[in-house]
Parts: structure tokens; C-alpha cells; sequence
């Protein structure tokens, strides 16, 4: 073999070395920026109350576009078949746990109250999470009074750890809940309520609140809104969240932010209302103190 030939092989293994070299610092690189893009993506979450005491109201809510999340109330009516539904089309489901207001707002069946024992609780606890089914999370229903309740929320955190792959999220019903600072430190994931997008129903309050709730995500990176299964929400939000898109925010399911899980894009075109059932006018009345 000629000196020369020698030379050139040399060369163009050097020259295919380096390249390959170029080609995994690249991917490496583009690695890097995918992972760096994904934890900078800005991302809302948005819960819908009260789910489970009338149909007609639940229906309309479970036709909302994209990863809305549906907390529903134990021992209602309508919270099992509803439930099942949504969790046929995919969405999340969380236990909407009834728990002591202050003042006389009546807290309805599965309440958590502060004149119960540690047994009661918990029993009370363990049956309204199995009157959900699919439910992979918690918040609270109302519960100004018994959020501020040290050895009450430690008792109910005891109990969700006793079920597997729970999270919690503090509804926040008072500045003096001691909910999420708890349930930190049981190490049960969690995290609270950043807007209430309905206290007021009206279309332009909660388009408000909407706007409000994007602007946190978009200085936090993330945000949580509660909203509740009005026609007036569910038209506003029906509106919105299709332009989510342009806005370059992800609506995701409440345990991607629980979790800070990657950001995973859901079609948000309306889906259709499960089943052929029986329809009932829904109950205008608002109480999630």
C-alpha cells in the first residue's frame, strides 16, 4: 500500500471520527434544549367542583374541551355515573371531600367534621373515597373551619396514605388552612388552589379570573384554577380554552402539575356527553365555603 493511500485512509477515519463525534454532541445538545423547553412550558390546570348532585349540569361540564379535571361530591346522585363517564373519556378524577365551614353551610353526606374521632375520620374518609371510583386525587369542599385544624388534617393525611397514589389539593377556603403545609409534610403530593374562576358568576367576572389565572402560570410556569359546573362558567371556558394553543399554554390534567410531569398536549376539540341518560335541570345554588 502507497504512502499516500495510508495517509488518506488515516484521514478519513479521523474525519469520520470527528464527525460522529459532531453528531452525538448535537443530538446531546437537542436533548438538552427538548428537556430545558419542556420545564419552561407554561402549563394550568383546571378543576371543576361540585360534580355528582345534578346530571344536567355534570353532562355540560364533561363536554368542556381538553384535560379539564372533575372533582366530584361522595354520596350524590349522580357522582358514580358521572365519574365513570369521565374517566371513559380520559379526564381526571378527584373525591370533592366535604369538610367542616365556618358558619351553618350545610356540608351534605361524607362530611368531615370537627366533632368526629379519629376512627369516624377516617371510616368517614375511606367512604367517601370509594363512593368515586377512578379518583386519583383529593380537594377539599368548603372546609374554612376544619382546614385550620392541625390534628384533623394529619389525621386525613394519615389516611390518604393509606391508599396508594393519591394527591391532595388544598381548595384553600381560608388564608389559615394548614392543608398543604401538612400534607408536605407527610410527603403526599400536593399543592393549593392558585384562582377561583367563579366566586362571582358572571361572564365577565370569571373571564377576569381566567385572565388572572394566566398571568400566575405565566410568572410561576404553572397554575391551578377552580371553577364550578355553572352554564355561565362552562360557556366561558368552553370559549377560552381553545386559544390556549396561541397563547402557548398547556391545559393539563391536575396531577401533571401535582407531579410537575412532562407537559403532554390533549386534542381540544368538545367530546361528546357519555351515555343515553335521564336529564335533570341542575341546582343553581352555590356553597363551597
Amino acid at each position: 500500500m502507497s504512502h499516500s493511500k495510508t495517509i488518506q485512509r488515516g484521514l478519513a477515519t479521523t474525519v469520520s471520527q470527528w464527525l460522529s463525534g459532531c453528531a452525538a454532541l448535537l443530538l446531546c445538545c437537542l436533548a438538552g434544549l427538548a428537556q430545558a423547553s419542556d420545564s419552561q412550558t407554561v402549563r394550568i390546570s383546571i378543576i371543576i367542583d361540585d360534580m355528582g348532585g345534578q346530571l344536567e349540569a355534570g353532562l355540560r361540564a364533561l363536554q368542556l374541551p381538553g384535560a379539564i379535571t372533575y372533582a366530584f361530591l361522595p354520596h350524590t346522585p349522580h357522582s358514580r355515573s358521572l365519574a365513570n363517564a369521565a374517566h371513559h373519556l380520559n379526564r381526571e378524577v378527584m373525591l370533592h371531600l366535604p369538610m367542616q365551614a365556618i358558619g351553618a353551610n350545610k356540608l351534605g353526606p361524607g362530611g368531615l367534621t370537627l366533632n368526629m374521632n379519629r376512627n369516624q375520620f377516617k371510616q368517614t374518609f375511606q367512604s367517601d373515597l370509594d363512593a368515586i371510583p377512578h379518583a386519583v386525587g383529593i380537594n377539599n369542599h368548603m372546609g374554612s373551619l376544619l382546614t385550620q385544624h392541625p390534628g384533623h388534617m394529619k389525621w386525613l393525611m394519615e389516611a390518604i396514605k393509606q391508599r396508594d397514589n393519591l394527591y391532595f389539593i388544598d381548595s384553600r377556603t381560608t388564608h389559615q388552612t394548614v392543608a398543604n403545609q401538612l400534607a408536605r409534610e407527610s410527603n403526599i403530593p400536593s399543592r393549593q388552589r392558585d384562582v377561583f374562576l367563579d366566586d362571582d358568576p358572571n361572564p365577565e367576572a370569571i373571564n377576569r379570573q381566567f385572565k388572572l389565572l394566566l398571568r400566575k402560570a405565566n410568572r410561576l410556569g404553572s397554575a391551578i384554577g377552580i371553577g364550578h359546573p355553572y352554564k355561565s362558567t362552562l360557556s366561558v371556558l368552553a370559549q377560552l380554552i381553545p386559544q390556549l394553543k396561541d397563547q402557548h399554554i398547556i391545559l393539563v390534567p391536575a396531577s401533571q402539575l401535582v407531579h410537575q410531569q412532562p407537559a403532554t398536549h390533549m386534542a381540544l376539540e368538545p367530546t361528546p356527553a357519555p351515555g343515553p341518560l335521564v336529564l335533570k335541570m341542575p341546582d343553581k345554588s352555590r356553597n363551597y365555603q
